[in-house]
C-alpha cells in the first residue's frame, strides 16, 4: 500500500493552479468601472492638492476675511473629500450625505473699470499678499469645479456620481465667494458693455412656445 505522505509528484495537489483557479472563478468586482476609476482618482488627488495648498496659503494671509473664507472652505472640501473617499472605496452610501456649502459673502457686484497699477510677476515672495492668495484659491476651485463636472459625466457607480455631482454646485458656489471677496477689493473688477451694446444682445433672444416636436 502506499503511503499517502509518499505520493508521487504528479499527484499532489497544485496548491498554487487551485489559488488561481479559485481567483478567476470570482465575480469582478463591478462597482466601478476603469474610466470612473481614473477620473475620481483624479479628483482625490486634485483635492487633495487643493486642501494643501490652502494649508500653505494660511500662513501668509492677512485680512482676517479671507483666513475665514479659507478656514471654512477647507474644512468643507476636507468633509467632502472623506465622503467622496467612502463611497469610492465601498460603492456604498457614506456615513453622511453631502451638504450644502453656505458662502459669507453678500451677492452684490460692484460693476466698471477703476484704474489700477500694471500688474506684473512677483520677483520676492514678500510680494505676496491677499489678493495673490485669493487669486490662488479662485483657480483652483474653479479647476476642481471643471474636473467634477467632466468626471460626474463619466462615473457609473450611482452612488458616486451623485455625491459628484451634488458636489459641483458647491464649488461654484466657493468660487463665488471668492470672486465677491475680490470683487469688494477691487481685486476682480467687472467690465460692463456700454448700455446700446448690451441692450443689442440682450433683446437678440426671445421665447417660444412649448408644444411636441412634429
Amino acid at each position: 500500500m502506499m503511503n499517502m505522505q509518499q505520493q508521487p509528484m504528479n499527484q499532489q495537489p497544485n496548491i498554487n493552479n487551485q489559488g488561481m483557479m479559485q481567483n478567476m472563478q470570482q465575480p469582478t468586482d463591478t462597482k466601478h468601472g476603469g474610466h470612473e476609476i481614473m477620473d475620481v482618482h483624479e479628483i482625490l488627488s486634485c483635492t487633495i492638492s487643493t486642501l494643501d495648498q490652502y494649508l500653505l496659503y494660511k500662513q501668509h494671509v492677512k485680512d482676517p476675511e479671507l483666513t475665514d473664507i479659507l478656514n471654512r472652505q477647507h474644512q468643507f472640501m476636507l468633509d467632502n473629500y472623506n465622503i467622496l473617499t467612502e463611497c469610492f472605496k465601498s460603492g456604498m452610501n457614506p456615513s453622511h450625505p453631502t451638504s450644502s456649502y453656505k458662502m459669507a459673502q453678500s451677492n452684490d457686484v460692484v460693476y466698471g473699470l477703476t484704474p489700477s497699477q500694471p500688474r506684473k510677476p512677483k520677483m520676492n515672495a514678500s510680494e505676496i499678499g491677499d489678493r495673490c492668495i485669493s487669486n490662488y484659491m479662485l483657480g483652483l476651485i474653479k479647476a476642481d469645479a471643471a474636473s467634477l463636472t467632466k468626471a460626474a459625466l463619466e462615473v457609473t457607480n450611482p452612488v458616486v456620481r451623485r455625491v459628484i455631482a451634488d458636489s459641483v454646485p458647491n464649488y461654484i458656489e466657493m468660487a463665488y465667494e471668492i470672486f465677491q471677496y475680490q470683487n469688494k477689493h477691487q481685486y476682480y473688477q467687472v467690465a460692463q458693455l456700454n448700455a446700446q451694446d448690451m441692450q443689442l444682445v440682450l433683446n437678440s433672444y426671445t421665447t417660444t412656445t412649448s408644444q411636441t416636436l412634429q
